[in-house]
């Protein structure tokens, strides 16, 4: 319990100021701070967590220190609150944040939300046993989930998990499953040692079926694998615009400098989606001289497009670009301020910090929502202040986003 040090009580009255030195410590002023941080704790423990907040704003007022140990509970219950919630899309919300913020306190809850109804809810709860480091046979039990799209998400997080304990029953998989399900359990394979599994991977990005090319394209630009690169340099040439815009989305994610001349030649296509990716693949890439051809990407007609062109030229630390996404975020389309937030989260870029504090206060939940999480991303030091206050907004959905935020900038304290 920290006990505050001298303060003063300024009492206005008509035409003066009177200051009164406090109660020594011991007096009603000290006992009142502990029982508000008794009846918060009560209201964390109990789940009231509309008056837990409120409780902290009394407790640590704006502009004092923050007590860590006790926000960071108030956060995670704010999100756990909701992970029995009746409406499915705010389950979702909460396990898809606790599993992005990935405490190892939180494996019990992993473990009941692959018992859920939800698809959705099971796919996060499999991603986050992964990241919090859960023991294989948990993340296991996914792999006998009846939706394809579960049984995805494990094979992928039990990639990320590499145990090797796991390698015959994922052998099993990619030899029993088929389609994009295949290409996953390929994927864990090349994870854990197996190298010949890359070229069976290789092999799916020229199938007839474009869901497995994109499939295999995002396996390809995780991997980071050299032999990779031609194949998707290659498919920005696809016939199919998605493919060619996970095309160049995986070029951004493999970050090889031998990706540029692709991606300058998708910065031409026809596609929209293709452009806005292929500019903030660019950006990825750090290349000083990638500046002149995403400063004019940034002029194009479609908004999204040039979305993905300010994201890239954040990246490569431009200043005009904080002008052009504070432009963004005021475009009448809820869905193009969204983006311009999360643009400005996945460029890391600071300078556009008050981009994001003003969507924020943005009156669509969209843009609130994503300016919450890009916050988490973005840090500083005015951003604990920012999500405090959003702790209380009107939005349950964001309000969750808000806590997964704190709680990665508080961990990283």
């Amino acid at each position: 319990m920290r006990i505050p040090g001298p303060l003063a009580v300024v009492v206005g009255c008509g035409i003066g100021l009177w200051l009164f030195s406090p109660a020594p410590a011991g007096s009603v002023q000290a006992e009142t701070k502990q029982q508000v941080e008794r009846d918060l704790r009560r209201a964390i423990a109990e789940g009231r967590t509309d008056a837990a907040v409120a409780l902290y704003g009394r407790l640590v007022p704006p502009g004092k220190p923050d007590d860590i140990s006790l926000l960071r509970d108030l956060a995670r219950a704010v999100i756990t609150g909701h992970v029995r919630d009746p409406q499915e899309h705010l389950r979702i919300a909460a396990y898809m944040t606790l599993a992005e913020t990935a405490e190892r306190s939180m494996i019990p809850l992993f473990e009941d939300g692959l018992l859920d109804a939800s698809v959705m809810v099971r796919a996060r709860a499999a991603e986050g046993l992964a990241r919090a480091g859960a023991a294989a046979p948990a993340l296991a039990r996914a792999l006998d989930d009846p939706a394809p799209s579960v049984r995805i998400a494990a094979l992928n997080a039990l990639g990320r998990n590499a145990d090797a304990s796991l390698r015959p029953l994922i052998t099993r998989l990619s030899k029993s499953e088929e389609g994009v399900l295949h290409i996953f359990a390929l994927s864990a394979l090349v994870r854990l040692g197996q190298a010949d599994a890359f070229d069976d991977i290789a092999g799916e990005a020229t199938l007839p079926d474009a869901e497995l090319r994109m499939a295999a394209l995002g396996a390809l630009g995780q991997l980071k694998r050299p032999a990779g690169l031609p194949i998707l340099s290659q498919s920005v040439y696809d016939p199919d615009p998605s493919v060619r815009a996970f095309a160049a989305g995986a070029l951004g994610e493999f970050g090889s400098p031998k990706g540029e001349p692709a991606l300058l030649h998708a910065l031409e296509d026809e596609s929209p989606r293709v452009r806005g990716v292929a500019a903030a693949s660019l950006g990825r890439l750090k290349l000083a001289q990638s500046l002149p051809v995403l400063r004019q990407a940034a002029r194009d007609p479609v908004e999204m497009a040039r979305v993905g062109a300010v994201e890239g030229l954040l990246r490569l630390g431009d200043n005009e670009a904080v002008l052009l996404a504070a432009d963004l975020a005021k475009h009448p389309d809820p869905s193009i301020r969204g983006a311009t937030a999360q643009a400005v989260a996945l460029a890391g870029n600071r300078k556009a910090l008050l981009v994001v504090e003003s969507l924020l206060k943005d009156q669509q939940p969209q843009p609130r929502l994503m300016a919450a999480r890009a916050l988490g991303k973005l840090g500083g030091r005015e951003a604990p202040s920012l999500l405090k206050q959003t702790l209380s907004d009107s939005d349950p959905a964001i309000r969750i986003a808000a806590a997964g935020s704190l709680i990665k900038l508080l961990t990283a304290k």
